[in-house]
C-alpha cells in the first residue's frame, strides 16, 4: 500500500476582473441587439448589459428605485413599448467598429456593428482607465464613458428614469476612485 499523498488544499477561485465583466457586458449588449432586431449595438444594450451584470454600478445609482427605473425603461424598450429605436441608429453615420481591446489571451481584437455613441462610449471607459494606469476599464468606467453623453439613447434612458447623466458620471468615477459617497448625492430625483 502506498503512503497517502498529502492533498493540496484548492486555491480560491481568482476574481473575475475588469476583462471578464467587459467581456460580459459587450456579450450581452450584442446578443440584446440582436434579438430585439436593432440594426448596431447601442448605448442603451450596453447601459442594459451593464446594470445586469455589475453590482457596482447598479450602486452608483445609490438606491435600487433608481436601478428598478432605468432597467423597467430598458425592458419595455426590449419588448417594444415606451421608448422606440429599433430599426433606426443611433447617432448619425454608419456603426463603427469597436475600440480595441484585449483578448483574454492580451491580444487585442475589434468587433463591429456599434453605435457612434457606443463606439465613443468605450473608448472614453477605455481613457479612464488607462488615466489610473489599468489596462481594462471597469464597470464604473464604461458607465462614467456611456453618462459623458446625455444625448445618447443611454442618456435619454438616464433622464427618462430622473436621473441626471453628468451627475451619475461624476459619481461613477468618484466611486472607481475609491472615493466613498453619502447616500442621497446622486441628484434628480425629483418626483413628476
Amino acid at each position: 500500500m502506498h503512503p497517502p499523498v498529502p492533498s493540496r488544499p484548492t486555491p480560491p477561485p481568482a476574481p473575475a476582473g475588469h476583462a471578464l465583466l467587459l467581456a460580459t457586458v459587450l456579450g450581452a449588449a450584442r446578443r440584446r441587439a440582436l434579438r430585439d432586431g436593432d440594426r448596431q449595438v447601442d448605448t442603451a444594450h450596453l447601459l442594459h448589459a451593464l446594470v445586469e451584470s455589475d453590482p457596482e454600478t447598479r450602486a452608483a445609482f445609490d438606491g435600487e428605485q433608481r436601478v428598478a427605473r432605468v432597467l423597467g425603461y430598458l425592458v419595455q424598450r426590449s419588448i417594444g413599448y415606451g421608448l422606440r429605436w429599433q430599426r433606426s441608429g443611433e447617432g448619425g453615420g454608419a456603426p463603427l467598429p469597436l475600440p480595441a481591446v484585449r483578448a483574454g489571451d492580451g491580444t487585442r481584437r475589434r468587433t463591429s456593428r456599434w453605435s457612434p455613441a457606443a463606439a465613443a462610449a468605450l473608448e472614453e471607459a477605455l481613457r479612464r482607465a488607462a488615466a489610473r494606469g489599468e489596462e481594462q476599464p471597469s464597470g464604473l468606467d464604461l458607465l462614467a464613458g456611456l453618462a459623458a453623453d446625455p444625448g445618447s439613447r443611454a442618456g435619454e434612458v438616464l433622464r427618462h428614469a430622473r436621473i441626471d447623466p453628468p451627475a451619475l458620471g461624476a459619481r461613477a468615477m468618484a466611486l472607481a476612485a475609491g472615493e466613498g459617497l453619502p447616500p442621497g448625492s446622486l441628484p434628480g430625483d425629483a418626483e413628476r
